[in-house]
C-alpha cells in the first residue's frame, strides 16, 4: 500500500516535517520455526514486517493486516513483544521525517503463501532463525524478543 492516504492528506499541510506516529511490527513464525520476512523496496534490506494502523484500528488487526498485504500469508497474533518509540526519527528518500511508537507482536502463521504481494518488498522468505540475511538491529532486537517466553519489553527508564 506504501503512504496511507490519511498520511497523504497530513503531509499536503505538514510538508516533510516530523511527524510523531504509530507503528506495528510482526514476528511470524511458521510451524517450523522460521521467520518470515520482507526484503524492503525502500531500503533493498530484509526485514520483518510492519506498518502504519489506519485511524481507529487496533494494533492487532492492523499486524495481520500488513503480514497479509506484504506477504499474502495469513497470521494470529499470540502475544505484545515490545513497545518501544524509535530513538531515531526516519528520512524518507521524499524527505518526509517519521518518528514511530512500534508496538510489536509475534504471530504465528495459518495460511497462504509467502510471495510479494505488494509494491512495498522486493522479495519475501522464510529463514531459520539461525540463518537469518542481514538485519538491522531494529528486526534482530524483536526477533530476539520473540523467541523469549518473558514478559513484554519495554524501556523502563523514566525521565526525571
Amino acid at each position: 500500500m506504501g503512504i496511507p492516504d490519511f498520511i497523504r492528506e497530513i503531509r499536503t499541510t505538514a510538508g516533510h516535517q516530523l511527524l510523531f506516529l504509530p507503528g506495528v511490527s510482526a514476528v511470524v513464525f511458521d510451524d517450523d520455526g522460521r521467520v518470515l520476512l520482507g526484503r524492503r523496496a525502500d531500503t533493498g534490506r530484509w526485514s520483518i514486517i510492519g506498518g502504519i494502523p489506519e485511524p481507529g484500528e487496533q494494533p492487532a488487526a492492523a499486524a495481520v493486516r500488513e503480514v497479509y498485504e506484504e506477504t499474502a500469508v495469513h497470521c494470529v497474533p499470540e502475544r505484545v513483544v515490545l513497545v518501544q518509540t524509535l530513538a531515531r526519527p526516519v528520512t524518507y528518500p521524499n524527505g518526509d521525517k517519521c518518528q514511530f511508537m512500534d508496538v510489536c507482536l509475534r504471530c504465528r502463521a495459518v495460511g497462504g503463501e509467502a510471495r510479494v504481494n505488494d509494491e512495498e518488498s522486493l522479495e519475501v522468505g522464510w529463514f531459520p532463525v539461525d540463518a537469518l540475511p542481514e538485519l538491522q538491529e531494529f528486526a534482530l532486537f524483536r526477533i530476539k524478543q520473540a523467541l523469549t517466553d518473558g514478559q513484554t519489553w519495554f524501556d523502563s527508564t523514566v525521565a526525571g
